[in-house]
């Protein structure tokens, strides 16, 4: 399970032939770039130890582009910088450190791109700039906001369109798209304010723009003039048309080349379908795939995109949107499990004050007569969401006997911006009552022995877990990744791009807020063992916070195992961290549920 999470990510297609990168799990987590051919075959680009991978925003993002010759500039990890990758798999830097670079985007022999700096005294700035590709100076192009994404140049090169926003918002509570002259440096507004999340514009001509915008409570797509003027809702509709963007470097749609548009659309997970601008029109494509990622490329009348399913790994897929032929490369017989085994999941919604979504994945065979016990899922973000992908992590539960439900909380994506906007200055209330709800559910229902819900999560899913173990008796033990357990440190402590997204969650600090919120001041409700796990070089939840829990429940006698692993970061990404991990994880389940 742990070395089966070959990822593949941000597909480029171009002349036939698809780019992505992809996380190697048996090589250290390294990143490498792939390639295929227009016959088929597939060809590594980038030869070991080199890794592709940003650390803008911490959380990264697309670290590669294509140039019109088909090189590929990409970031490297270990110096963040920018490096050409030529046709003799020699890469040459093209730009010094002290720079991280993300977005990319090559147009006339240069690269665009977001730069963000790190400044001794710990200030971090970001701009819009240019590199050229045989080497220079960086160029700035667009400063004066805190984040900007979503690069894009008009098709004449007098235009630059992007994407912007200011602390303390978050990309998904208010942006803006901006367009700036490349002639002249005026810069206007186009689309977008505190209370409107507006993402991923392209160009459909020299003087038009699609862009997305959830002003009418739902991620939906538009076009609109140069100067905002004109804005028409392509194809209005309660779904999202769009996912959060954590990452930079997302595509939800991709322009084919008649001019209609590839989207993804839907509620929970997305759907791949062809939007005619002009009609409004929109028809799903059949695939294999129940979902698909934040991701999509078009080259001529093809489709390409991450896509995935309860029983089919992600796999780089493309659709010819004219013939409705797929490819998509042969997944290692060796390396999944029997497809017998893997759990399908069913949408639920778990009743209570508000509904709450969910999927359950019922367990293979149950290891007992009666109820079989259960571990309650809590996705990390929290602007987040669970979907339906296969996850080798759930199968390696339900194959042993124990049943699964992967919560959507309040505060998750995928159903619009008021079931997002219920976990504003709520976080540990709302995402805490709706998992206890569900596990109240689960027995209700008779679907599980209420003696046996254990609840299992990573990062913001980690602070829930601590949280709802903290408030409530319901769970017979709690497994917390890298999990946030106290809010003046996380505020104090974390990187730039959340620094102030806790105001939002929880509200101005206040150290009175903070103690009725956060696990470590809630600790003396804890009655459950609990099993935490942490990365020693995580930027984004710092070790402490594990610590310091793990710390206050051993001083009370509460029964804790605290595992931490040199080398892992937010995200454990290496073969044998995910292994011990895991076994660790279901030592501790046969313990409890025993």
């Amino acid at each position: 399970m742990a070395s089966a999470s070959v990822r593949p990510a941000w597909p480029t297609a171009q002349d036939g032939r698809v780019w992505w990168t992809e996380d190697r799990p048996d090589e250290g987590g390294r990143t490498t770039i792939m390639c295929r051919a227009p016959d088929g075959t597939c060809h590594e680009l980038l030869a070991a130890p080199w890794s592709a991978r940003t650390r803008v925003h911490e959380y990264g993002g697309r670290p590669y582009a294509v140039t019109p010759a088909g090189e590929v500039v990409f970031t490297r990890l270990e110096d963040q910088r920018l490096y050409l990758l030529g046709d003799n798999g020699e890469p040459k830097p093209l730009t010094s450190e002290g720079s991280r670079y993300a977005d990319l985007l090559v147009r006339d022999g240069q690269v665009w791109c977001v730069r963000e700096r790190h400044t001794e005294d710990g200030k971090v700035t970001r701009a819009i700039v240019t590199v050229p590709l045989d080497g220079g100076e960086p160029r700035e192009r667009v400063t004066g906001h805190d984040f900007y994404a979503s690069p894009a140049v008009s098709p004449d090169g007098r235009h630059l369109a992007y994407v912007c926003w200011n602390h303390p918002r978050m990309p998904w509570n208010g942006t803006e798209v901006r367009v700036t002259s490349l002639g002249t440096g005026e810069s206007w507004p186009v689309k977008g304010g505190p209370a409107e999340s507006v993402l991923a514009p392209s160009w459909r001509d020299d003087t038009r723009l699609y862009l997305v915008s959830d002003a009418s409570g739902w991620w939906n797509l538009y076009e609109t003039g140069l100067r905002g003027e004109g804005l028409r809702a392509l194809h209005p509709a309660e779904e999202e048309f769009a996912t959060a963007p954590w990452q930079l470097g997302g595509r939800p749609y991709a322009v084919l080349g008649d001019g209609r548009l590839a989207v993804l659309h839907g509620r929970g997970d997305l759907r791949l379908g062809v939007l005619d601008p002009e009609s409004g029109t929109l028809a799903d494509l059949e695939t294999p795939c129940g979902g698909w990622d934040g991701a999509l490329t078009a080259d001529g009348t093809s489709v390409t995109g991450i896509g995935y399913a309860a029983t089919l790994p992600r796999s780089v897929v493309t659709v010819d949107t004219a013939t409705g032929a797929i490819s998509r490369p042969r997944p290692d017989p060796g390396r999944l499990p029997d497809p017998a085994v893997l759990p399908v999941p069913r949408p639920v919604r778990v009743p209570g004050r508000e509904e709450v979504h969910a999927f359950l994945y019922p367990p293979y065979e149950p290891a007992t007569e009666g109820p079989p016990p259960y571990v309650i899922f809590v996705h990390g973000g929290p602007t987040s969401h669970a979907g339906t992908a296969l996850d080798l992590e759930k199968a390696f539960l339900t194959s042993r006997g124990i049943g699964v439900l992967d919560v959507n909380y309040g505060g998750s994506t995928g159903y619009g911006r008021a079931y997002r906007e219920r976990l504003r200055g709520q976080w540990g209330l709302v995402d805490v009552a709706d998992t206890v709800a569900a596990a109240e559910w689960l027995a209700a229902e008779g679907l599980a022995d209420p003696a046996r819900i254990a609840v299992r999560g990573g990062s913001a899913g980690g602070w829930t877990v601590m949280a709802a173990c903290c408030r409530s008796g319901v769970f017979a033990g709690g497994v917390s990744y890298y999990g946030v357990s106290a809010l003046g440190p996380l505020t104090a402590h974390t990187h730039d791009f959340e620094s102030r997204y806790v105001e939002w969650l929880v509200g101005p600090e206040d150290p009175a807020v903070y103690a009725e919120r956060e696990p470590l001041a809630l600790v003396g409700g804890v009655s459950c063992p609990m099993l935490l796990l942490q990365g020693l070089d995580d930027p984004v939840v710092p070790p402490e916070q594990s610590e310091a829990f793990a710390d206050a429940l051993s001083e009370r006698g509460v029964a804790c195992t605290y595992l931490a692993f040199e080398g892992e970061s937010h995200g454990f990404r290496r073969t044998e961290t995910r292994t011990a991990a895991l076994a660790a994880e279901l030592a501790f389940y046969q313990q409890i549920f025993s």
